[in-house]
């Protein structure tokens, strides 16, 4: 399910308790959906946002490494990722999920915010981090500003 469906799924879900909430009824004699009464949850979204990225920005991720010892990507969407890692269960259940897990996979240890703000604007092309994309707790941090450098943004300075 993608973003939008999964967005418009929560939203009907709020509204329908809220309706019940109050006690409304629609069309249909079930509860009236009180769109105008449901909170939109942006800021409470941003702020989730907001305290993934200081967590990963504070924490120790593991990097594969390459055939030439180089940090490990990914492409998808038209921009390449450095997968990243919050530990060895989560780097293995990668390699299960690609297949391979029977060989070694070297890696590096670095600091999040060291790998967003030294290493990608380093790079001579556009790369975001893919944290933990095989597993439950996935999460992505594009090279947009307030993520990374303008420098290194796709919407920054660079990009301008």
């Amino acid at each position: 399910m993608g973003f939008d469906e999964e967005w418009g799924r929560l939203r009907a879900e709020a509204a329908e308790r809220a309706g019940r909430a109050s006690g409304a009824t629609g069309a249909t004699g079930g509860p009236a959906p009180a769109v105008a009464d449901v909170p939109v949850p942006v800021p409470a979204a941003r702020d989730a946002a907001h305290a993934r990225l200081a967590d990963f920005r504070s924490r120790a991720v593991l990097v594969p490494l390459d055939e030439r010892g180089g940090l490990w990507t990914a492409a998808l969407g038209g921009l390449d990722w450095i997968c990243a890692f919050s530990g060895e269960e989560a780097l293995a259940r990668f390699a299960v999920a690609r297949d391979e897990a029977d060989r070694a996979w070297p890696y590096r240890r670095l600091i999040g915010g060291r790998l967003l703000d030294e290493v990608l604007p380093a790079l001579d092309f556009a790369c975001g981090v893919a944290l933990n994309p095989a597993g439950p707790d996935g999460t992505v941090f594009p090279p947009v500003r307030g993520i990374v450098p303008d420098t290194a943004a796709i919407d920054g300075e660079a990009a301008a």
